[in-house]
């Protein structure tokens, strides 16, 4: 079977326009992906560089998605700290109200002193410390043996109540008169009677595990109120502990307790890293004890309920030091937030880096590949004018031929 013979020149125009359209096709799949480099066959080098700058970006992306949990956690134990603060500063207010808040005991027995009262012992307690004095048989003689007694408990309790005559007689030279910045509270209804005051059985917990007594004849004031006051900064204590249990994000809790530590990674090795120390800021981790009813000390007889001014100036030493170990944790945490978020920043302007450089390296100058083919288009055309001009000799014979 015989070939077709084609001219040299038709050859020549038909090959130009089978390179035109090669290169329309390339064009026009550049066009399509915008990139000049699709495979590993158009560029190996540029290919696989790009792959890699592309992966990396790729895993900074994915570990910015923890940077951002990190950065949430951090400020949900900031706004933790900053409420406990202010829990912290109500406890500290109601503590001085406490402190302000004056004890006193007074009121006159019902009953003339009588002279049978000689020789017994009459026991009471002024803020928690014990006191006991004999009875004699004169009245002016039982109240300076009972002030005198006053005036040594006071000494030996450190201060736990101002000392003074706070026994006296009254206008009539009969009557005992009770006068004291102070709770003072009977410890049996003997000591009482003893003094002309009305007995009373009825038993006051001021003091916790002592049964105390209070005569009809008294009235005291302040005691209650402070018990109140103690009662509201247990329940503060216990909004601290919740506040701090509740400070979590995503089950990340940075101030319920030490042992829960948050690690946030930068990179994708974890050689490049951040942890972040939890810390305890619930009411014991800040070392706030409920004010109780009775005291530690086996030999204070119950002391509590902020009855001693002493207790309480404690308590306010304690809510200082809580105080100053919550700015302490608010600056650390503020410290780390400030690096995460820099970290955060520096991941975001990487990730545009890489993918700059990836694209740098595998796209295409759509204006340029958009002018190639519209001039691969005109080549296109004009070529096949000339593949016609080129078969124009062989149209002559035919004419003849016709």
């Amino acid at each position: 079977m015989s070939s077709i013979t084609l001219s040299a020149a038709t050859r020549q125009n038909l090959l130009s326009l089978q390179d035109t359209a090669a290169l329309m096709a390339t064009t026009q799949n550049r066009l399509s992906t915008g990139k000049t480099v699709n495979s590993a066959l158009d560029n190996p080098t540029n290919f696989f560089t790009a792959q890699s700058l592309d992966s990396r970006s790729s895993t900074l992306g994915t570990l910015l998605d923890g940077v951002s949990n990190g950065i949430q956690s951090i400020q949900a134990a900031n706004q933790g700290i900053t409420s406990i603060q202010k829990l912290v500063d109500q406890a500290k207010s109601i503590a001085n109200q406490a402190l302000s808040t004056q004890l006193s005991t007074m009121g006159t027995a019902a009953n003339a002193y009588s002279t049978a009262s000689s020789g017994s012992t009459i026991s009471f307690m002024i803020n928690g410390t014990p006191v006991s004095a004999s009875a004699s048989n004169s009245v002016a003689a039982t109240v300076a043996a009972l002030n005198s007694a006053v005036s040594s408990a006071s000494t030996s309790s450190n201060g736990s109540f101002s000392a003074g005559a706070i026994f006296s007689v009254d206008s009539t030279g009969s009557k005992i008169v009770l006068n004291a910045q102070s709770d003072v509270e009977f410890l049996n209804s003997a000591s009482q009677t003893a003094l002309g005051f009305t007995p009373s059985a009825t038993t006051a917990s001021t003091y916790g595990t002592t049964s105390t007594v209070v005569s009809s004849d008294l009235s005291t004031t302040g005691v209650t109120q402070r018990a109140s006051l103690a009662s509201q900064y247990n329940n503060l204590l216990n909004q601290i502990t919740q506040l701090a249990s509740d400070a979590s994000y995503n089950g990340v809790n940075l101030i319920a307790g030490k042992g829960n530590d948050m690690n946030i990674k930068f990179n994708d090795t974890g050689s490049s890293n951040l942890n972040v120390a939890s810390v305890d800021a619930t009411a014991n981790g800040l070392g706030l004890a409920p004010i109780t009813n009775s005291n530690s000390s086996t030999s204070s007889n119950g002391l509590g309920n902020f009855l001693l001014n002493s207790d309480v100036n404690k308590t306010l030493a304690t809510l200082t030091n809580a105080g100053a170990a919550l700015n302490s944790a608010a600056s650390t945490l503020g410290s780390n937030l400030t690096v995460v978020q820099n970290r955060q920043d520096f991941s975001k302007q990487l990730i545009n880096v890489l993918q700059t450089g990836s694209a740098n390296l595998t796209n295409a100058d759509l204006n340029q590949e958009a002018a190639n083919s519209q001039a691969l288009s005109t080549r296109q055309s004009m070529g096949i004018s000339a593949l016609s001009l080129a078969n124009s000799a062989q149209q002559g014979i035919l004419q003849l031929l016709r």
